[in-house]
């Protein structure tokens, strides 16, 4: 058996397509979705994603604003930037990159960002609805990851699903999104014992942990839907993700590779995010 590739940078084209179809709709009514990025210090990994989100956002008519501060700034500052942005209507959607430097409170941050306008998906109230099981935003890689799920095909009614990772950018919302869709979902992290033979149970495994080839091929079960979301580059400069892809791709049914699976996804659910933002406000 060979795994079907879950190709992200397919199915995100896709996605940024009926964007675009969106945006058009929303301009026909003479509004323009606007996306505003903050990203605070000189982190490279940062700057080239912030380059990448804002690249996408005006290739689908979403008017994007990058918001640059130095890694000195303040708490006060970033949070009175982010009031700014809140206040302005013509900013539907707010996305603050993280990680942010030492001494910044990441939470405080995202509690300031206008549930309304949080695009990312991480305020509180916004998790809260899709513990709910009736989303605002969801988080943009779990979204992208859900997109994937359903563009294999994959049987997600009644199916034994694990997630390793238990983050809030990833690992909880993917679980509660998985177990909203009626699969029984076991979220696996640092303790859990006997790990293995869960991921060896599962139909649908869901790996986000930032451990390079941390899920063996072996422990795959033959036909499972592998979500590999970690990305990790290795002494040599190679990306790889959390599961040992050369071993799993011959046993999984589907399997998303790294580079080019979940990544474009979560880019691209950002931008449904933003311009659903903007249809909710213009309602």
């Amino acid at each position: 058996m060979t795994a079907t590739i879950l190709d992200g940078k397919l199915v995100a084209a896709q996605v940024k397509d009926e964007v675009r179809v969106r945006t058009a709709a929303l301009a026909g009514r003479g509004i323009t979705a606007g996306l505003a990025v903050v990203l605070v210090g000189d982190d490279p990994a940062s700057a080239v994603y912030v380059k990448a989100k804002t690249k996408d956002a005006r290739e689908v008519g979403i008017a994007a604003t990058d918001h640059r501060l130095p890694a000195d700034t303040t708490q006060a500052a970033l949070l009175a930037l982010v009031a700014r942005l809140g206040a302005d209507p013509s900013v539907h959607g707010i996305l603050v990159q993280l990680p942010l430097p030492r001494g910044l409170d990441a939470d405080a941050v995202i509690a300031a960002i206008p549930p309304h306008k949080d695009v990312d998906g991480l305020h509180p109230d916004n998790l809260g609805r899709v513990a709910q099981g009736r989303p605002r935003f969801t988080a943009c890689t779990p979204a992208g990851c859900m997109r994937l799920l359903a563009h294999g095909g994959v049987e997600l009614v009644g199916a034994r699903a694990v997630v390793l990772g238990r983050s809030v950018l990833v690992g909880k919302p993917m679980a509660l999104l998985l177990a909203n869709a009626d699969a029984t979902v076991t979220l696996c992290h640092s303790r859990t014992r006997d790990l293995p033979d869960l991921v060896a149970a599962a139909d649908i495994v869901v790996a986000a942990v930032g451990r390079p080839g941390m899920v063996r091929g072996a422990w795959i079960k033959p036909g499972a839907a592998v979500i590999d979301v970690g990305i990790n580059r290795t002494a040599e400069g190679k990306l790889v993700g959390d599961v040992a892809y050369a071993e799993a791709v011959e046993r999984a049914g589907w399997i998303t590779p790294v580079p080019g699976g979940v990544g474009p996804m979560t880019r691209a659910c950002l931008l449904e995010n933003t311009v659903r933002a903007a249809e909710l406000a213009t309602h």
